[in-house]
């Protein structure tokens, strides 16, 4: 189904008060399929050939892809640095022609939730890195497999909000997913670069 694909890698979805209704959010938008990853591959190994091969095609069929995720010590979860490494060696590296080329020009969003406030995330802040540069592994991921960057979703303070408060930043997340799909309505790689 072409549409928006939201690869969520969060360790135990159901669990999570945030990405949980992050991705529920989305659900209520048209032509979104959203993946657990960790109920994908629960023990975390990703074959390079046959698990991969399935994961290139899912890629390949979507219009757009978000990669969504809580940022754990100042990075991504391992399963989507696993995940980078098999589907993405196989797609730029094994199969570039038949794959990696394919999927070139299908633009990308992140979406993550940060447990601090956002000015921690600042030079002067706690941090002492800002988000952007915590996402440049990924923003130079998407620049070298040539898949458009749209600015990230952001959600801070992502364990401790209230209702109300997370019922708000869902109702953000969708907005701003049906921002992203109305801006990237073909694949086409001048869409959203940042």
């Amino acid at each position: 189904m072409p549409g928006t694909l939201i690869l969520v890698f969060h360790r135990d979805l159901a669990a999570s008060r945030a990405n949980s209704a992050l991705a529920a959010a989305a659900r209520t938008l048209p032509r979104v399929e959203i993946v657990d990853m960790q109920a994908r591959y629960p023990e975390a190994r990703i074959d390079l050939e046959t698990d991969a091969a399935r994961d290139a095609q899912m890629l390949l069929d979507a219009d757009r892809i978000v990669l969504q995720f809580p940022i754990q010590w100042y990075s991504t979860p391992s399963l989507l640095k696993s995940w980078q490494d098999a589907v993405l060696t196989r797609m730029y590296y094994l199969e570039r022609e038949a794959e990696g080329d394919r999927l070139a020009g299908t633009p990308m969003m992140i979406a993550a939730t940060a447990g601090n406030i956002p000015a921690a995330y600042a030079r002067s802040g706690q941090n002492h890195f800002t988000i952007d540069e915590i996402l440049t592994p990924l923003k130079a991921t998407a620049y070298r497999c040539d898949l458009p960057w749209h600015p990230p979703h952001l959600v801070f303070t992502a364990d401790r909000l209230s209702d109300e408060a997370l019922s708000r930043a869902a109702d953000d997340y969708r907005r701003a997913l049906a921002g992203f799909i109305a801006a990237t309505s073909s694949k086409n790689p001048t869409h959203g670069i940042v």
